[in-house]
């Protein structure tokens, strides 16, 4: 009966100890400066800018690069070769803080710095002037953002689709559409006369005011499914 006695008391002081001892510590946001001891100021997403390591043979368009102290998205990028310089690439990109453009070229061996952004879906609802309304799917919140942020594809956005924005630091940095959307014909060339050895493809007029090539086949009113990447045709839908 003792023992019982002494072993419940021996519990009672474990359990008193660990209610009245402070909190675990647990990671939170702020970082801690190194250099004076004191919790930074600055937000957990500005610590993650930097990332992995890339050539230049790998930047593609909407990438986000760290350079000279700089934070830039790759607008425009087009390879090249020049003889005994070897390859090279050509970028355009665009200053994340200031918007300002600027023109790089890189070896295709050069090591850059890649950021990686965060990619969120959204829905497309409307446009309104030069802005879109989108809407985040869980929470139903509406975001207004610039229809620039989806650049030359900003011309397939329709009711309902399901878009992505690219955020660093909290920032939409670019907007994308899936890579296959389905159109409708509003205008056709006439079909040529006589056969060919080769397939001749037509003009076509989309719903959206794009034109694109076509197979001679396809009629005003038919619905072709269409590759965002290149604006070609690939199939009816």
């Amino acid at each position: 009966m003792q023992i019982l006695r002494r072993n419940l008391l021996e519990a009672s002081r474990r359990l008193s100890s660990l209610l009245h001892s402070p909190p675990p510590a647990t990671l939170s946001a702020a970082r801690r400066d190194p250099s004076t001891g004191s919790l930074a100021t600055t937000p957990w997403a500005a610590t993650q800018r930097r990332g992995a390591k890339m050539l230049g043979s790998d930047v593609k368009l909407g990438n986000v690069i760290q350079r000279k102290g700089r934070i830039y998205q790759v607008i425009k990028s087009h390879h090249s070769h020049q003889g005994r310089g070897g390859a090279t690439i050509q970028v355009e990109l665009r200053d994340v803080d200031t918007g300002n453009k600027i023109v790089e070229r890189f070896r295709t061996d050069e090591a850059l710095e890649r950021v990686f952004v965060e990619d969120k879906p959204f829905t497309y609802l409307y446009q309104e002037g030069d802005n879109v309304a989108l809407m985040e799917p869980n929470t139903f919140e509406q975001l207004e953002v610039s229809k620039e942020l989806f650049g030359k594809n900003a011309a397939y956005l329709k009711d309902e689709m399901k878009v992505t924005l690219q955020f660093f630091d909290g920032r939409a940095l670019s907007g994308s559409v899936p890579p296959r959307v389905t159109c409708t014909v509003v205008e056709a060339q006439p079909n040529a006369k006589g056969l060919t050895a080769t397939p001749q493809y037509k003009r076509v007029l989309l719903d959206n005011g794009l034109t694109v090539l076509a197979p001679p086949f396809v009629e005003v009113g038919e619905n072709i499914i269409v590759s965002t990447v290149d604006d070609s045709y690939m199939t009816r839908a």
